[in-house]
């Protein structure tokens, strides 16, 4: 399979958008690139399970590279490995149901849905890059419309938002910019290739001093704490398409940077540094879930708990345990997803009550089944019910970290236990207030969702569903990847 394909299909998108004059046509020519991504993307996912199962064992799959600046020995170097491709399937999933959740938008509307595209393209790029380089360019256009979604179209105090996001993000980015330069030029070989990079032996006092910096750099994404304040504020003021981008996919990418290149490619650093990132990762557990407790306003509980899960993620990579860190990828994308689908209801509850504060909301089962419903299955998600991705991920992180015998390690996975508690109580009295009782007067003839809408969010129950129910196939695809990564930090 050319993966050329995954970054050339959102890109002539995003052209074809620009030549639209039609607001209709763009919306429908965003969703046909969305959904063509989207196809994609599952074709991406058999074709990479038929070539395992015909035994092709080589770490990555698909891979293509061209030189771009030989002298600086920089390449177009792509391929995947399970771990990309769960990543990819997320992205794919979130993005046609932002695509189909901003069907309203009327503002902008073509300058609007090319930003959401062009995001697509550079998350698409950086999961399939293998040159840092090449990452680091990704990663930087997948930043730039977040600020122009947030500043133009988003809502509150939005400039405020916009310039604390753009200025955190881009803080993280000179840091990983710098760890990218300390390891090209501190190690034997002077390349950005992450394959050659990891086969080399990369000096102990270069990891010492470039992991931190790669690790913290990514970790301002995935909200990190303390570097995490950007979150509650960024995703309460973006719009609906916009949240679900940017928790569904953004903070996706700090993550997958955290694992793929910074304990990958240096994992004497990551050993030398575990016990920083499991405290730093159970406070911001803990102080996520009790933040969402003090809030009255449905973005910002879906942002504070955002923090706490982001934060199992990183727990997943601190603890450095095969389990722990297949459960890291799975709560990335189970998180993704969820998040993405909570999101997409807030926006349609705000849309037609025009109020995100849950005191000032309830009854709303009466009159939008279909959305609360929606609500009640993405919260019991959240809380980590049986039978929903949540679950799944957050128990295998857990007993990935349960495997390190220690006094150290025990008291964090019990700590990050903890937490689930504190959801449990803030998720269902966020509900019960939202759903349930008499409902007020102005409420009383609210329409329930749209085709656009329903379909959104079938599409998003659909891979919670797939994850909770059968999570092997999740398991199965990303388990290989992960041992690679555990065999590096084992010195094998």
């Amino acid at each position: 399979m050319n993966l050329i394909s995954l970054i050339g299909l959102p890109l002539l998108t995003a052209v074809a958008i620009l030549l639209m004059r039609n607001p209709q046509q763009v919306k429908w020519t965003a969703l046909i690139g969305a959904t063509l991504q989207f196809a994609l993307a599952f074709a991406l996912l058999f074709t990479f399970r038929n070539e395992r199962a015909a035994g092709n064992e080589a770490q990555m799959l698909f891979e293509l590279q061209y030189n771009w600046f030989p002298s600086l020995h920089i390449s177009f170097h792509l391929g995947v490995d399970g771990i990309s491709v769960a990543m990819i399937l997320l992205t794919a999933f979130v993005v046609i149901a932002g695509v189909l959740v901003s069907w309203n938008v009327t503002k902008m509307t073509k300058e609007f849905y090319f930003l959401l595209i062009l995001l697509s393209f550079g998350a698409y790029g950086f999961f399939i890059s293998l040159d840092l380089f090449i990452l680091f360019f990704f990663l930087e256009i997948a930043v730039i419309p977040k600020y122009l979604l947030i500043g133009i179209w988003g809502s509150g105090k939005k400039e405020n938002a916009a310039n604390k996001l753009a200025l955190m993000l881009m803080g993280g980015s000179a840091l990983v910019l710098v760890g990218l330069l300390g390891v090209y030029f501190g190690s034997p070989e002077r390349t950005f290739d992450l394959i050659s990079l990891s086969q080399l032996h990369i000096p102990i006092t270069v990891q010492k001093i470039c992991f931190p910096l790669l690790f913290v750099g990514f970790g301002v994404f995935t909200a990190l704490f303390p570097f995490h304040t950007w979150v509650p504020d960024g995703h309460s003021s973006a719009p609906t398409a916009g949240s679900m981008f940017l928790a569904g996919i953004s903070m996706k990418l700090g993550g997958y940077g955290c694992l793929r290149v910074a304990t990958y490619m240096m994992p004497d650093g990551a050993k030398e540094y575990a016990n920083i990132i499991i405290v730093l990762s159970t406070i911001a557990i803990l102080y996520g879930a009790f933040a969402t407790m003090m809030q009255k306003d449905l973005k910002y509980i879906n942002a504070y708990s955002s923090v706490s899960h982001c934060g199992f993620v990183l727990l997943g990579i601190g603890m450095l345990t095969k389990t722990a860190m297949t459960g890291a990828v799975m709560q990335m994308v189970s998180h993704g997803l969820m998040t993405a689908l909570f999101f997409a209801v807030i926006g349609m509850i705000y849309e037609r009550t025009h109020t995100r504060q849950v005191n000032e909301m309830g009854g709303l089962l009466k009159v939008m089944p279909f959305i609360t419903t929606v609500l009640f299955i993405v919260g019991l998600c959240s809380l980590g019910l049986p039978g929903l991705s949540g679950f799944v991920a957050e128990m295998t992180i857990l007993m990935g970290s349960w495997q390190q015998p220690d006094t150290f390690h025990r008291v964090a996975t019990i700590a990050a236990c903890m937490s689930i508690v504190v959801t449990a109580v803030y998720i269902l009295r966020a509900i019960g207030q939202t759903a349930m009782g008499p409902i007020k007067a102005e409420f009383s003839n609210l329409t329930d969702a749209a085709w656009n809408e329903k379909l959104a969010a079938v599409i998003l129950i659909a891979g919670i569903i797939a994850i909770g129910i059968a999570p092997f196939w999740l398991n199965d695809l990303v388990s290989p990847a992960a041992d690679i990564i555990m065999h590096k930090v084992a010195g094998k």
